[in-house]
């Protein structure tokens, strides 16, 4: 190993400076990582990555991820440095309201972070999904002589994102697909919260990796070997494989809490002249020797005039494929043709489960929209999910567009997550909705960020069946409504469903869309209410009746039974009105006029009928109203029987109705 030069040695301090400066100063905040890791980041970015502080989305970049969240320190400090929008009063201003400089970077809040993190694991395999999208964008786009997306993703991962679930599911799959432009640099200081990783984590990482199909390295020293590093990333490169760089880096180097749990996540304290002394660096707080911007002025120009060739050979590459010029820049533009969904129809009275819906929609979507991929977690048949044409995405086929997830539900949302972090491609996945629990991280992670996957759950309630209530959702559609910034669909019929997929195609930001296993009556949207305006509006009066006298509110498979408990009140002289409420966060967000018109504050003879439990419906029932809905677990038994033992019928809610108009 090689002696650091003095401009590489000040340069590395500086960013260690910058960051517990910053820490210090907020009076909260992770030093350990920035004073252990800096050399490796240092280099990293001097050396290695292709990147413009200038033009942080730069088509042809390569990804920098910081999985360990925590140390988002470290990398602010290095952004300041390369020259992206962050000033030194942006450093100071760390974890302070209203600042570019969160405890955690934050996805679209600060130029130059590529994703959220903090979570642990979410990086590294939100990066598989990166590294997912490059592969296939590369084999639809490159050309000899033209390799426009010849990327590569680069993840810092810590002890901590090794012990994750999610990051053995996604590193698993990656290794199975063989995604060589992943290379993880894993901080292996064998440092937690608690104390020792030994206290819990005893494993040999490196023999893991590699039985997932990995190339694993280790370097040698304390984090130190810039040298090594640099001969690690080269043979990484060389590989057909993903790659894991083990550094065994020393956790608050320098400072008095160094190779402790302490040095983890709490500012230095009277420490931080020491840690000054120890590392010989004489500079006040958030002082910066001019010699070290110097150099990374010299940095950004080289960088500028890597993407200023990478310009000059698109336009070479314009001039000798016009075609996939074209077809590139219109994926840059992440914009979907939602007319493909015009000509689908449904016939009248048919019954269709909204799963094989959702099925019809993606046959007439994905043949024609090459941005467009998606698969199933091992639930293909079920999901639906599957499409005419469709080729397997893997490391022999990358132009493949159905992707394979395994049985891997926490995976595969942040795997969705990173394929849509490419700006040039939108992704779907599914399971089954009870499942949706193993990757609610993953989606609200999505949610805070506004990446823009769509998350097809079926098999929505009771409805399944047999299957039991391990499989039978009662509650997830309610946390789900009550996610920010996530919107969630419960269709009732092949018309709301198709209207769902029309919204998620072009919204920005997360959508799911929860299905019924069981056939649904399509509705004949003629004679009722117009799914095609009042889905994107979130609920709409779906059946009406002059001077109603109860409103019935329903959602997803109810939403048929409300309608013959319409006509049984009919009979019975108790007129009542249909809302239909396919997206009660859609419906919320609507004008308060719009929202009075479908649901009169007035009328408080009202019936919420949803086979799911009453949580969040409390608002529209009221204290006059009623539920009908789920109050427990389901149980194993045919469907019908389900919603019979359960109550969720049409006598049910005619009788509810009776009682409320007559009390």
């Amino acid at each position: 190993m090689q002696a650091l030069s003095p401009l590489d040695q000040a340069s590395i301090n500086a960013i260690r400076f910058l960051s517990v400066d910053a820490i210090q100063k907020a009076k909260s905040g992770h030093p350990g990582l920035p004073l252990g890791f800096a050399p490796m980041a240092y280099d990293l970015f001097a050396r290695h990555l292709r990147h413009s502080p200038k033009n942080p989305y730069w088509a042809g970049r390569d990804r920098f991820v910081l999985s360990a969240g925590h140390g988002s320190a470290l990398l602010y400090s290095l952004l300041h440095l390369s020259g992206y929008d962050l000033s030194l009063d942006d450093l100071k201003a760390f974890r302070q309201w209203g600042s570019k400089t969160p405890g955690h970077p934050e996805y679209g809040h600060t130029a130059g972070v590529e994703m959220t993190t903090g979570p642990l694991g979410q990086g590294l395999s939100t990066s598989v999904g990166m590294a997912i999208a490059q592969k296939h964008l590369a084999a639809r786009f490159n050309r000899p002589g033209f390799p426009l997306l010849d990327y590569h993703i680069f993840v810092v991962v810590g002890d901590g994102c090794m012990q994750e679930g999610i990051s053995a599911e996604a590193s698993s799959l990656a290794g199975h697909l063989g995604l060589n432009n992943l290379i993880v640099l894993y901080d292996d200081n064998q440092i937690t919260i608690d104390g020792r990783t030994r206290l819990s984590f005893s494993e040999d990482v490196v023999q893991r990796y590699e039985a997932y199909g990995w190339f694993c390295q280790s370097l040698q020293g304390d984090g130190h070997d810039l040298d090594g590093l640099d001969q690690a990333i080269a043979q990484a490169k060389a590989q057909n494989k993903p790659a894991l760089i083990k550094i065994q880096s020393i956790i608050g180097f320098g400072s008095p809490k160094q190779d402790s749990s302490g040095a983890h996540g709490s500012p230095l304290g009277d420490g931080m002249e020491a840690t000054r002394k120890a590392l010989n660096w004489p500079y006040s707080p958030f002082e910066v020797p001019s010699e070290v911007y110097e150099h990374f002025s010299r940095l950004q120009a080289a960088w500028a005039k890597e993407e200023a060739d990478w310009n000059q050979l698109f336009a070479a590459y314009a001039q000798a494929h016009p075609d996939l010029a074209k077809a590139f820049k219109e994926a840059e533009k992440n914009q979907w043709d939602v007319s493909l969904l015009d000509q689908l129809e449904f016939k009248v009275g048919e019954k269709i489960a909204t799963r094989q819906a959702s099925g019809h929609v993606l046959a007439a979507v994905m043949p024609k929209s090459p941005n467009f991929m998606g698969g199933s977690a091992d639930l293909t048949p079920s999901n639906n999910t599957h499409f005419p044409g469709a080729e397997d995405f893997n490391a022999q086929e990358p132009q493949g567009r159905y992707l394979r997830f395994g049985v891997r539900e926490h995976a595969m949302g942040a795997i969705i997550n990173g394929i849509g972090l490419s700006k040039m491609l939108k992704a779907y996945g599914a399971t089954f909705l009870s499942f949706s629990d193993y990757l609610l991280p993953s989606l609200r992670v999505a949610a805070l960020s506004k990446y823009p996957g769509i998350f097809i759950f079926t098999h929505d309630s009771i409805g399944l069946g047999e299957d039991g209530p391990t499989h039978q959702p009662i509650e997830q559609v309610g946390y789900l409504r009550a996610l920010p910034g996530l919107v969630s669909f419960r269709p009732a019929d092949a018309y709301e469903t198709r209207e769902a997929w029309r919204f998620a195609l072009n919204h920005q930001g997360p959508v799911c869309l929860a299905l019924s296993r069981q056939g649904l009556p399509v509705l004949d949207q003629t004679k009722l209410g117009s799914a095609t305006q009042g889905v994107a509006r979130g609920g709409y009066i779906l059946s009406d009746r002059q001077d109603f006298q109860v409103l019935l509110l329903a959602t997803g498979s109810e939403v048929s039974l409300a309608l013959e408990a319409q006509k049984r009140l009919d009979q019975a002289g108790t007129p009542a009105r249909v809302v239909s409420l396919p997206s009660v966060e859609l419906f919320e967000a609507q004008e308060k006029q719009y929202q009075a018109q479908v649901v009169p504050p007035s009328c408080k003879q009202r019936i919420v009928i949803e086979a799911g439990l009453i949580r969040g419906w409390e608002g529209y029932i009221g204290e006059q109203g009623r539920f009908i809905g789920m109050r427990s677990f389901g149980a194993s038994a045919p469907a019908a029987d389900l919603f019979q033992h359960f109550g969720i019928t049409v006598e049910a809610v005619v009788r509810a109705a009776q009682e409320m108009v007559s009390a």
